[in-house]
């Protein structure tokens, strides 16, 4: 293999797995990745004025990531978010799952993707800069049936950075893969995203339990706080007294995405530095995530410490606990068929 992307080692975890961050760049963007989970470690852009500056949560070292980074930047697999009671059935069998979260399994469980060192199938920064990563997860693994076979490729294009999954599997499964960026628009030292105006294309989202497990409806958005089909201030209905949002202690919900189209299936917008953010998906929901457990413990980027809300984490995907609800979007991955889905997040500045 031909590394062309710059690269540079990230340090290493306590069991001696090195770490390597790689850079694709262009005239308009800088995206930092590391091949520790796959995540997206910074993202520079400019304001519109021209400045760039970190408009992506995180840390400087894969031991930072380690010891805080929780979900930050990381893929997320083999399932994002939540699957209620830790165990699903699938053709007559049921699975149990590595618990995480309660009696839930989250993002995969115990030992998901976000820990995996991911084999670099390919880091090129001509035509376009490309970064290919690849994992195996075995046979069991977390729970999971099946082997599956996961290819993860980043692209950068003009003011676009596109991620596309594959994946495969020796036995039938269920998978949800994802990424789970925090942006926030303002830059390191802007404070929190509440002043962020968000635009969704979504006429619906997943009420969910107390332990925040979908309850299987598809509840209209009109007339709630979750009503984004219009620029609206993400601090604009946060605190208001919805069971919802004292459930997910703010905004930690799955928006049901219209059909794909071109139009973007979020747009955010910053008034102070103009930024705008537009992600376009062929997934069919996105957790929209107001950073709420996120309370002053660690700093990343610049020395900042990272309090509620001073992040918004958007992760395209399929239905959390989808396994349990018949209506929803079904994630069943079977041999022999190939699963794809693609994240696409501009940026520009007005």
């Amino acid at each position: 293999m031909t590394t062309s992307l710059p690269s540079e080692p990230f340090g290493a975890l306590t069991d001696g797995r090195q770490a390597t961050l790689f850079t694709l760049e262009n005239d308009r963007l800088r995206v930092r990745i590391t091949d520790f989970g796959g995540r997206m470690v910074s993202i520079e852009s400019p304001d519109r004025t021209g400045r760039r500056d970190h408009v992506l949560l995180g840390f400087g070292s894969v031991a930072a990531y380690a010891d805080h980074g929780g979900s930050f930047g990381t893929l997320l697999g083999r399932y994002a978010n939540r699957i209620g009671g830790a165990s699903f059935v699938l053709d007559g069998q049921t699975y149990g799952l590595s618990r995480n979260e309660g009696t839930a399994t989250l993002h995969g469980g115990a030992i998901a993707f976000s820990k995996m060192i991911w084999t670099v199938v390919a880091a090129e920064a001509k035509p376009a800069p490309r970064l290919v990563l690849a994992h195996v997860s075995p046979d069991g693994d977390q729970g999971f049936p099946g082997e599956v076979t996961v290819r993860a490729t980043y692209e950068l294009d003009a003011d676009t950075l596109s991620l596309t999954f594959e994946a495969t599997t020796s036995k039938p499964t269920v998978i949800n893969l994802s990424a789970h960026p925090y942006f926030n628009l303002g830059g390191p030292d802007h404070g929190d995203v509440l002043g962020h105006e968000v635009t969704i294309r979504a006429d619906a989202y997943l009420p969910t339990d107390m332990a925040q497990i979908p309850t299987g409806e598809k509840r209209p958005v009109a007339g709630t706080p979750f009503d984004f089909r219009t620029p609206m201030r993400l601090g604009g209905r946060i605190r208001q007294s919805d069971p919802q949002l004292f459930h997910g202690l703010g905004y930690d919900h799955c928006f049901v995405l219209d059909a794909a189209g071109p139009a973007p299936a979020v747009m955010v917008r910053d008034p102070v530095s103009g930024r705008v953010l537009e992600i376009h998906t062929d997934q069919p929901g996105i957790q929209v995530y107001t950073g709420n457990k996120l309370i002053g413990a660690f700093a990343g980027h610049g020395g900042v410490v990272y309090r509620q809300s001073d992040g918004l984490a958007l992760e395209a995907q399929d239905f959390p606990d989808a396994p349990h609800h018949p209506d929803f979007p079904p994630t069943t991955l079977r041999p022999g068929e190939t699963y794809r889905r693609f994240i696409r997040y501009r940026f520009t500045a007005a």
